[in-house]
C-alpha cells in the first residue's frame, strides 16, 4: 500500500466495488479497495446472465476485475473495516486490524449476507440445490419439479415466478400464513401445488433430488428449493455516521439517490447493500454510476477550491 490517503476508498471488493474503483482508476484517481473476501455469490458455481460472462464461475470475474483495476493504479488490501469517521473535507477508515486511512471519498459495496430460515439441511445447501433467484438458477432446472419454501410474503411472488420454469411447481406456504382464498385459488389454476405444513429439514445431495420434510410426517420430493433469505446488509461500519435509511418489507437500507450517494455528500452505497435486488449486471451498472458521479464531485470540489483562492500575484 503505496500511501494512506487516498481520493477515493471503496469498501467491497466484488462487482459492484470494482467496477466504481475501474472507471475511478481510469480517471487518474488514487484508489484502496478494501475487501474481506466474501461475496454474496460466493456459494454459487457460475454467474448466468451476465452479457459476455454467461456461466463464468463469480471468482473468476473478481479475479480478472482485480486485474483490469491495477492497471490503472488501484490499489487493494485485503481485510475489513471497523468504522468510518467524518473530519469535514476528509473521512477516516479504520480498519479492524488498526490501521488508519484517510480519503475524500468512500464507496460502499460490501453486500449482504442472506439469513436464510432456521431449517436443518437448509444452508449447506445455499447455492446448489437450494436456489433464490430463478433469473440466475431457473433455465439450469427448467422443467424439473421445483420447490418454493415460502419465508416472507415475497415467497407468493416467487412461487408465481418460479411457475415460468416449470409446470410441476410446489409451493411451501406455512410461514407465510393462512393464504387468502383468492390467492390459493389463483395458484392451484396455474398448477402450484400447495404445502400448508411446515417445513422441518431438507435432505438430499441435489443431483438425486431433494427430499423436504413437514411436520406431519410427509416427505415431499423435488429437484431443486427456492427460497428467499431475509437480507442483512454488511453496512455496520457506517453506523456511527447516523446515515438516512429505507425501511423496506424485507429490512432497514441505506437510502440512496439514483447514483449512489447517501445522504453523506462523501458516502455513496452501491450494489446490494443498498438494494438487494440487483444481480451482478446490474451491481456492475451501479458500480460504474458511482464512479463517474464521485469523480465529478471530485473535480468540482478541486475547482472551488481553486476558485476560492486569491489569484496568483494577486496582491491586498
Amino acid at each position: 500500500m503505496s500511501t494512506s490517503e487516498w481520493d477515493v476508498i471503496v469498501v467491497g471488493g466484488s462487482a459492484a466495488g470494482l467496477s466504481a474503483a475501474l472507471m475511478l482508476g481510469r480517471a487518474r484517481r488514487r484508489v484502496l479497495v478494501i475487501d474481506g473476501g466474501e461475496p454474496r455469490n460466493r456459494f454459487a458455481a457460475h454467474m448466468q446472465g451476465v452479457l459476455g460472462h454467461d456461466g463464468t464461475d463469480p471468482r473468476q470475474l473478481a479475479s480478472r476485475g482485480r486485474a483490469e483495476a491495477a492497471r490503472y493504479g488501484v490499489e487493494f488490501l485485503d481485510g475489513l473495516v471497523e468504522r468510518v469517521e467524518d473530519h469535514g473535507r476528509s473521512l477516516t477508515v479504520a480498519t479492524v486490524v488498526g490501521q488508519l486511512l484517510w480519503s475524500r471519498a468512500l464507496i460502499a459495496a460490501t453486500g449482504i449476507d442472506d439469513q436464510l430460515p432456521d431449517v436443518p439441511g437448509l444452508a449447506e445447501r445455499w447455492g446448489s440445490s437450494v436456489l433464490h433467484c430463478p433469473y440466475c438458477h431457473g433455465w439450469e432446472v427448467q422443467d424439473r419439479r421445483l420447490g418454493v419454501l415460502g419465508t416472507v410474503p415475497m415467497g407468493l411472488h416467487q412461487a408465481q415466478l418460479v411457475r415460468q420454469w416449470s409446470d410441476q411447481v410446489v409451493f411451501f406456504s406455512a410461514a407465510v400464513g393462512e393464504l387468502d382464498p383468492s390467492i390459493e385459488a389463483r395458484l392451484r389454476r396455474r398448477g402450484v401445488e400447495i404445502v400448508a405444513s411446515p417445513v422441518v429439514e431438507v435432505t438430499g445431495d441435489g443431483d438425486c433430488g431433494l427430499g423436504v420434510r413437514t411436520a406431519d410426517g410427509a416427505t415431499v420430493a423435488v429437484d431443486a428449493l427456492f427460497t428467499v433469505g431475509r437480507p442483512q446488509p454488511r453496512d455496520g461500519f457506517l453506523a456511527g455516521l447516523g446515515l438516512a435509511r429505507n425501511e423496506t418489507p424485507v429490512g432497514s437500507f441505506l437510502a440512496v439517490d439514483a447514483t449512489g450517494r447517501t445522504s453523506h455528500d462523501r458516502i455513496w452505497a452501491v450494489g446490494n447493500v443498498a438494494d438487494p435486488a440487483q444481480n451482478v449486471p446490474m451491481a456492475i451498472s451501479s458500480g460504474a454510476t458511482a464512479g463517474a458521479v464521485v469523480n465529478m464531485a471530485l473535480v468540482t470540489e478541486d475547482f472551488d477550491h481553486a476558485a476560492a483562492e486569491p489569484a496568483a500575484g494577486a496582491r491586498r
